[in-house]
């Protein structure tokens, strides 16, 4: 049975954005970290290692060969662990500087727990060694590392061996990349950026790129450059967008997301988006205003204790009516 009773919801809730620093939200070309990776043996294992795996075997045999033991045929030990190295490479990493690495096992080995890497050089994409690893491995704590024996870090592991060539300070123009494209957003940012600078330094080619020409007064200055303009603060915008998660009932909305006039009934719920001339509209149980945001929908229907299994068949409701200003994404 259905209630016939009205309540008049006419509150028009804004979202409030706070501005966010140009460092948080863009990118500059070049400026990233960069995967170095190798291909090591974890030595000291408690007969835990492979099964006398033949990629085992054949690189104990080759790093006694190195070491002068020539005379050694066959070697096959469950002590000995063959794994993969992998490693991020700052982009103004220098030589001698320590970075973490991370181990994990591509043999049959139960635990990667009390060994130590022999070793590894870590190789770029372009086939050059930029660092070298070694060093006793940590699996985490005791439940961590019951269920993920077989992968481990080793803090401060490698060493930087080689830099990579970036000459940052002469630069002519730099190139920002927002980190979630959006042709307000970048409008925006060019801006802000070309506002403080005084001129029009920054240009928008598209909704994720900007490209910052430096100014002459900046010239060999770049850093001092950067250092102002990253702290520069922009609104964000947003596309709106409900993320729903039926599994655990979980409903995350962000953007502008409004309602367009409708009325939609579910179970003993009548719902209806319209004017405020029809609060007096016999069978209505809510309604709302037909500007009426995300926000204001949600805090009506908690209010009498709507469950989020109606709240995610009222959106999907919405949305199929194209009442919803949104996009749905279910995870």
């Amino acid at each position: 049975m259905k209630i016939l009773f009205t309540i008049s919801f006419l509150i028009s809730v804004n979202f409030v954005y706070s501005a966010n620093r140009l460092k948080d939200i863009v990118t500059i070309k070049g400026v990233r970290d960069n995967p170095i990776i190798g291909y090591g043996l974890v030595i000291g294992l408690n007969g835990t290692g492979d099964s006398g795996g033949e990629i085992t075997n054949k690189s104990l045999k080759k790093m006694f060969s190195t070491l002068g033991l020539n005379a050694v045929q066959e070697v096959s030990s469950n002590n000995v662990a063959a794994v993969i190295v992998t490693a991020k490479m700052p982009s103004f990493g220098r030589v001698g500087q320590k970075l973490d690495v991370t181990v994990s096992s591509i043999g049959d080995a139960s635990s990667l727990a009390g060994g130590t890497l022999l070793i590894t050089p870590l190789k770029g994409g372009d086939g050059n060694v930029y660092a070298i690893a070694n060093g006793a491995l940590s699996i985490g704590g005791l439940k961590q590392g019951a269920k993920f024996a077989t992968s481990g870090r080793i803090p401060n592991g490698a060493i930087v061996e080689k830099e990579l060539k970036l000459d940052f300070a002469n630069k002519k123009s730099i190139r920002l990349t927002l980190n979630k494209p959006d042709f307000t957003t970048a409008a925006r940012v060019t801006k802000v950026i070309n506002q403080n600078l005084g001129g029009k330094f920054a240009t928008a080619s598209d909704s994720a790129t900007i490209d910052l020409i430096i100014p002459s007064h900046y010239s060999r200055k770049v850093v001092d450059l950067v250092a102002i303009v990253e702290n520069f603060k922009v609104h964000q915008d947003q596309k709106a967008r409900i993320v729903i998660n039926e599994k655990t009932g979980t409903i995350v909305a962000g953007g502008e997301v409004t309602l367009g006039k409708v009325a939609i009934s579910h179970n003993d719920l009548v719902l209806e988006v319209g004017s405020a001339e029809g609060a007096n509209k016999p069978g209505a149980l809510f309604l709302l205003e037909k500007k009426t945001n995300l926000n204001d929908l949600v805090q009506a229907l908690n209010a009498i204790g709507t469950s989020n299994e109606d709240l995610i068949s009222i959106f999907k409701t919405l949305k199929a009516n194209g009442a919803l200003t949104a996009d749905l994404e279910f995870i």
